[in-house]
């Protein structure tokens, strides 16, 4: 069985030899049929053989189309932020994604941190969730995070988050690449968000923006990146981003997109002296703890930092002796932003308000 690490070396190209390229061209038939059965189900609900349900309240869907980390969690809060700045009472709905029974996933935990005034209900059946929050919790807008496929409940506008640094899957659909749905997908979104376009190269990204509005001439194209705010502790205690400045730290994520964080700490100013990689939404150990803490304790850091998804699980504040902090990350918008907030007023206006 493959790490997460060894699958992504080997969907990408990076592993070469016979095997490899033997074991892509059975990715490569067994995505066919992932593909097909995609494109069906698309054609349903275009053709109105399958219909969404509408859930009495305006919905804001936030999602991708490929698989790992887009940002789609620190822009949910951004938006959630942006209604609530506008008296807006928001309601996140997600289906929970390797949950524990009875618990929330790591996105809800570091939603509740970012946004502790909004409540989040995860549950596979989007639809009656939406309707909890609108009847019990007296919602009057939801949130629909990774959303973008699950058609089943309609909504008011959809954004889709495109990774500046990874942003087709490798250019397959599932196995044998991450790409959740094909391309032209992007067209039933009304905004398009391309992300980490601090990161990127100048020129890929250029291109990568005149293949997105190639792909969708009527969409709004956002660009955003995720620049780090400061460090946050497991209790909640902050410091700023210059506590990073000219340290030793080690390193470990369990996200999507690890290069992304890995490059954050480096534009941070510190030295990163190791580096390790956990499969996306790790679940976290007694023994993989021990095994952290062997590790920091060889290292010999001044500092560890994880994410904010990956604390949230650990709920530690050391590591072998040393001081254990999440990046905390915000949203910034570079360009797009006065398209975006024009839809968002679109939205503002069906808000339901309250009598008198």
């Amino acid at each position: 069985m493959l790490t997460e690490t060894e699958f992504l070396d080997l969907v990408s190209g990076r592993r070469q030899g016979v095997g490899p390229a033997l074991a892509r061209f059975g990715l490569w038939l067994a995505s066919g049929f992932y593909g097909t059965g995609v494109t069906l189900r698309n054609v349903a609900y275009n053709l109105g053989i399958l219909s969404p349900r509408r859930a009495g309240l305006p919905v804001i869907s936030i999602g991708n189309i490929t698989t790992g980390g887009t940002g789609k969690t620190p822009f949910a809060a951004w938006l959630a932020r942006w209604f609530r700045n506008h008296g807006v009472r928001v309601c996140f709905v997600s289906r929970g994604y390797r949950a524990e029974s009875g618990k929330q996933n790591d996105e809800a935990l570091v939603l509740d941190q970012l946004c502790p005034d909004v409540p989040h209900l995860q549950n596979p059946d989007r639809f009656l969730s939406a309707e909890i929050a609108r009847i019990e919790l007296e919602s009057q807008l939801i949130v629909l995070d990774d959303g973008f496929q699950h058609r089943q409940l309609a909504r008011d506008l959809d954004i889709v988050l495109i990774d500046a640094l990874n942003p087709f899957g490798y250019g397959h659909w599932l196995p044998r690449g991450l790409l959740r749905e094909p391309r032209m997908g992007v067209t039933r979104a009304q905004i398009l968000v391309v992300t980490r376009v601090d990161q990127a190269e100048r020129h890929a990204l250029e291109l990568l923006l005149h293949r997105v509005r190639g792909l969708h001439p009527d969409g709004i194209v956002v660009q955003a990146s995720f620049p780090p705010l400061g460090l946050i502790s497991t209790s909640g205690t902050r410091v700023p981003l210059t506590q990073l400045h000219g340290q030793t730290v080690a390193a470990f994520c369990g996200i999507g997109n690890p290069e992304a964080f890995e490059s954050s700490l480096r534009l941070a100013g510190c030295r990163v002296a190791a580096f390790r990689r956990f499969a996306d939404h790790h679940p976290y150990s007694i023994d993989d703890v021990t095994d952290l803490t062997r590790w920091t304790k060889d290292v010999a850091p001044t500092l560890v930092v994880t994410t904010q998804k990956d604390l949230v699980k650990l709920d530690i504040d050391r590591l072998g002796g040393v001081p254990l902090w999440a990046l905390e990350i915000g949203t910034q918008i570079h360009q797009g932003a006065e398209a975006l907030g024009a839809k968002l007023s679109k939205i503002l206006e069906r808000i339901p308000r309250d009598d008198g």
